[in-house]
């Protein structure tokens, strides 16, 4: 309920079939030298994201892709397949692709970072928002996708391919001016869905409907309401602009009073193992604990939910 606000088959591919396992976890590939992207084991690992790839040029989530798919992925059902920017899906591996192309000069890897770049252009609504799934998948996974960061995410990557820094330098400049274009149309929509209460900006819901810019639902435990999570990397992302807008600034400066207000003092959370192995996480009161802020705040009372 509580968080810290600052915690925030085998293709040619050049290396050798005894190559195929990365002792490099999934969870890690992000976090090598830059050397180690121009070797044999991470251009195994680009194989294999390769093969991930579905046709509109995007990944699916949840899938560890440190190793070729097994011969039962291509069986799963397109929903299990399906691409999305949700849990650092797709920006996860464009950023590993990047990384390859760059340090070993890798066309291959090029390729289909390209092919994933531009999966994400064609993903964004015109209002400058993003959905979780696209091509779209009805219920909640159409609203405007600020959960777990996908946004920002996403966002990052746009940015940083747009200003050329590494490890996005080699994108073609048609293709940085997209990135660009599509910052400032986020922007736009991250202004627009901020949460006002009597009269005074404060955070983003987690998902806003992306017609009406409302706070909206997704799963059950993801009610409207204001977050004291997702809102910490949008706000992370706006004070990124190099030359911000006063209406930038005006957002910044409202959701850092927010989350001056909302901030809960005086407990900690234990976490135990529960009676049948799973985590029990409780609130004990602790007047020496740290600051918390809650994942999600009740609209309009700003009692955590």
């Amino acid at each position: 309920m509580f968080h810290h606000l600052t915690r925030l088959g085998l293709l040619w591919f050049g290396f050798l079939p005894g190559a195929l396992y990365s002792a490099v976890a999934w969870r890690e590939v992000l976090k090598q030298p830059a050397e180690w992207y121009a070797g044999s084991e991470a251009r195994s690992i680009a194989a294999s994201i390769i093969q991930y790839q579905v046709p509109e040029g995007g990944w699916a989530k949840n899938t560890d892709m440190s190793a070729p798919p097994p011969g039962s992925y291509q069986t799963l059902s397109t929903n299990d397949r399906a691409p999305t920017i949700d849990n650092g899906a797709t920006t996860t591996q464009l950023q590993f692709l990047a990384r390859v192309a760059t340090a070993a000069n890798d066309e291959t890897a090029r390729a289909a970072f390209y092919r994933g770049f531009d999966y994400l252009i064609a993903a964004q609504y015109p209002n400058g928002g993003w959905p979780q799934f696209f091509p779209l998948r009805q219920a909640y996974y159409t609203h405007i996708t600020y959960n777990d960061n996908a946004m920002a995410d996403v966002l990052a990557v746009l940015r940083d391919t747009s200003q050329s820094k590494a490890p996005f330098a080699f994108v073609d400049a048609p293709r940085r001016a997209q990135a660009a274009a599509a910052v400032e149309r986020a922007i736009a929509c991250i202004l627009r869905t901020q949460i006002k209460q009597d009269g005074k900006l404060t955070g983003w819901c987690a998902q806003h409907d992306e017609n009406s810019f409302e706070p909206a639902w997704a799963r059950n435990f993801e009610p409207p309401s204001t977050s004291g999570n997702e809102s910490v990397g949008l706000v992370r992302f706006l004070m990124s602009v190099k030359q911000p807008t006063p209406e930038i600034i005006a957002a910044v400066e409202g959701a850092v009073a927010w989350f001056e207000l909302v901030r809960v003092r005086g407990l900690r959370i234990d976490t135990t193992p529960g009676p049948e192995g799973q985590k029990d996480r409780r609130a004990v009161a602790d007047p020496a604990a740290t600051d918390l802020w809650a994942r999600f705040y009740e609209l309009g009372t700003n009692r955590p939910i």
